[in-house]
């Protein structure tokens, strides 16, 4: 766990929040993922100047702030983003909408959020009628990675959704197994239908004890 020094003397920024998040929203909020996501759209519309304000997706795909932040949860980043937005869409914070730029196999689409509030409000709607027009310049996302899975990602592809107890876990068998070890062994459990991380761990504690041939089972 990281440690914080603390906020600096003088003049601090401050990015408000609207008391109806701390009394309505905030108690709906289940998710990690979700409230990170949330207060980092909260900070950068706050950060912008002008009329409309809003965020875009392969924007926030490419914020190192913020998938840092979602990273050091304990979560696949760009898995923990994606479901963050979702969940903040369909709560009703955000407004979403998706524009589509090219056409043919080369078209590309990019999705545009803004806050549910009465100006977030204002600004989709004229989005959506044509009355207002949207700097459409796509960030490029974030290029996946070409190194291994991490273990978070064998988890999320192969298991489900992390909790914050299986993370820890995950976490320890990061330090002690190869990652070699803990990609066959999902593998193993998969293969036999098996879709539970205890029972992984069991494959990696029985190679710790034996010894692990080539694809022992």
């Amino acid at each position: 766990m990281g440690a914080f020094t603390g906020f600096p003397v003088g003049d601090v920024r401050y990015t408000p929040l609207p008391d109806q998040f701390f009394s309505e929203l905030l108690p709906l909020i289940g998710d990690l993922a979700e409230l990170k996501v949330t207060l980092h759209v909260f900070w950068l519309l706050h950060g912008q100047k002008g009329y409309p304000r809003y965020v875009s997706g392969s924007q926030l795909q490419g914020d190192a702030t913020l998938l840092r932040g979602l990273r050091e949860a304990g979560a696949v980043a760009v898995s923990a983003l994606e479901r963050g937005l979702e969940q903040a869409v369909a709560r009703g914070t955000l407004l979403r909408l998706t524009t589509w730029h090219g056409h043919g196999a080369e078209a590309t689409a990019d999705a545009w959020y803004f806050l549910n509030d009465a100006e977030g409000r204002r600004a989709y709607r004229q989005v959506m009628e044509g009355e207002l027009q949207l700097d459409v310049q796509v960030v490029p996302p974030v290029p996946p990675s070409a190194e291994r899975p991490t273990v978070y990602d064998l988890y999320e592809q192969y298991m489900g959704l992390l909790s914050p107890m299986i993370a820890e876990e995950l976490t320890e068998a990061a330090e002690t197994y190869p990652a070699q070890w803990i990609e066959e062994a999902f593998e193993i459990a998969v293969e036999r239908g098996v879709r539970r991380w205890r029972y992984v761990r069991g494959i990696l504690d029985r190679w710790r004890r034996e010894g692990k041939g080539d694809r022992q089972r």
